[in-house]
């Protein structure tokens, strides 16, 4: 749920915030105090379009910032998050989710499973038709999971060999073409002979061929210091050290390390003349160092990175020579195979299809019977599953579920999206968010206003329904009737002041007292003793 949303610089919005909580929270204010803005910055915060009208006059930028605590969430955050974003005058995004700079496409995802705003005009998840044949799936998932993990095994491997049909390598003239490529491709490899280790084996070679002078050079010298300088020196103190190594027997130890010392010497000396005879490189095999790298530099450019990625390429070419060889056997193994699957996917799916329309049928006996308690007794609300019989294989099957209705007697049924009235609208959303609501994830409902054109028994069954959704769903309400407002389980009041000459818009969680002065207020426009009894009397009912 949202926790705390903080707004800056959105139309007459200076800087706000605002702590909001669990179950029905009911805004409430004057017409024109920012009660719409509201609305407005969580669209915002949802990644939704932005108009840099919209950003306060003299400012820069716009900002608006939720905390909200999503408890056990699947998306590997904290359960405290915080996401943000920040709109600039010359079109410019800042979105954070914890921090972490994100696209609004990105923003639009995360938040698409947290904040769902239902109005006049807005009715976002409901509206995609995409999420209907999700929503009946939720409603059947004990007896239709199972079903549809094994369908989508067996379709996955259905687009697997699709499209290794469709890559058969054309007609005889093509496949000779490709075949004639490969085979090239497979003895330029084959021939090279090529080894694991061994570029980097001829990068060492090969640098010391090109400092082979250098190293010679260092190594006489080297040499000439152990044998003319170093083991002279110490040949002169083991003769020294022999007269008097009777003497004490710490002489002698000395004496003897001394003779190891010389030893050592004259085993280096040697390694390091062998040394000098390996730095010694002709021009023929100079030669061949070069173009063997030269080699392996071009079947880079053309198979690989590495020597590793090159033969792992070579092993590919060969199963696709294989293939193309045996191409008309394999094609039609991959087409014996393919006709099983459509055979199971089609039993699948038509078991899938089948339960479907059983929960169809379901929910659409309890949106209508919302339906009517919200008085739109002649509206039929239709869950429609059409099966193809094409046997065109879709990640659902052979279904396509759209929600249609039809609000007169006469009239045909149509799409939600279509439907014109406001007042309908929201009366319709209301009642199948009502249905949908143990299996609807989304923590927070906006509705914006879902009161407009409804009074009296409407509005206290509309007040019953967003009371009851609220169990489930943290819920935020503009409204204008009092039936309404009695429900909530907290009110905040929406006003507007003017200060130094500049609007600015205010918000504030009203106490039980003032609750039932609102309510007076919204239901006969005057605050008197009769009103507030009245608005007791809503409260007390509620």
């Amino acid at each position: 749920m949202i926790s705390t949303l903080h707004i800056k610089n959105v139309g007459i919005i200076d800087d706000i915030s605002v702590n909001l909580n669990e179950g029905l929270n009911i805004l409430t204010g004057e017409t024109g105090a920012g009660k719409t803005l509201i609305i407005d910055s969580l669209q915002i915060i949802s990644g939704g379009r932005f108009s840099k009208e919209m950003i306060r006059k003299g400012q820069e930028f716009s900002y608006v910032e939720v905390s909200m605590y999503l408890p056990n969430n699947k998306l590997g955050l904290d359960e405290n998050i915080v996401v943000s974003r920040e709109v600039y005058l010359n079109g410019r995004n800042t979105c954070k989710i914890n921090g972490r700079l994100v696209s609004v496409s990105e923003l639009k995802t995360f938040m698409r499973d947290i904040i769902d705003i239902h109005g006049q005009n807005e009715n976002q998840s409901l509206l995609d038709v995409n999420m209907h044949i999700k929503y009946l799936d939720e409603m059947a998932c004990k007896d239709i999971n199972d079903l549809k993990q094994e369908y989508n095994s067996q379709f996955a491997r259905y687009n697997e060999i699709r499209q290794e049909l469709n890559n058969n390598y054309g007609d005889d003239k093509s496949k000779q073409r490709e075949l004639d490529l490969l085979k090239y491709q497979t003895n330029e490899i084959e021939t090279a002979n090529l080894k694991l280790g061994e570029e980097e084996e001829l990068e060492n070679l090969r640098c010391k061929i090109m400092n082979s002078e250098k190293i010679s050079k260092n190594l006489n010298e080297a040499n000439i210091q152990i044998n003319d300088v170093a083991i002279d020196s110490i040949s002169t103190a083991i003769r020294a050290l022999e007269k008097i190594e009777n003497i004490d027997s710490k002489y002698e130890q000395s004496l003897n390390s001394l003779k190891s010392t010389y030893y050592d010497l004259q085993e280096l000396s040697r390694d390091i003349e062998s040394y000098n005879i390996d730095a010694y490189f002709d021009e023929e095999e100079r030669n061949k160092v070069e173009e063997r790298l030269d080699l392996i530099y071009s079947l880079k450019r053309k198979y690989g990175n590495s020597i590793d990625e090159i033969l792992k390429y070579n092993l590919e070419v060969n199963e696709k020579i294989k293939k193309i060889e045996n191409s008309e056997e394999y094609i039609n193994k991959l087409k014996k195979e393919l006709k099983k699957i459509e055979e199971k996917l089609e039993k699948l799916a038509s078991q899938m299809s089948n339960i479907r329309k059983e929960y169809a049928q379901k929910l659409n006996e309890k949106i209508n019977q919302e339906l009517k308690e919200l008085e739109m007794k002649n509206a039929k609300f239709n869950a429609k599953v059409e099966y193809d019989n094409d046997k065109r294989f879709g990640v659902n099957g052979l279904d396509k579920v759209e929600f249609m209705i039809s609000t007169n007697v006469g009239e045909d049924e149509k799409p939600l999206i279509k439907i014109a009235s406001g007042g309908e609208m929201s009366r319709i959303m209301l009642a199948i968010k009502n249905v949908l609501a143990d299996l609807d994830k989304v923590s927070t409902m906006v509705f914006d206003e879902i009161d407009t054109g409804i009074s009296g028994i409407v509005a206290n069954s509309v007040g019953e329904k967003l009371k009851l959704i609220s169990k489930k769903h943290q819920v935020l309400c503009v409204t204008h009737l009092a039936n309404i407002v009695a429900k909530g389980d907290y009110n905040y009041y929406i006003s507007k002041d003017v200060e130094e000459n500049r609007t600015k818009t205010s918000i504030k969680r009203l106490t039980e007292e003032e609750t039932i002065r609102e309510i007076a207020r919204i239901a006969s426009g005057n605050v008197n003793e009769i009103t507030i009894e009245h608005a007791k009397e809503l409260r007390k009912i509620a």
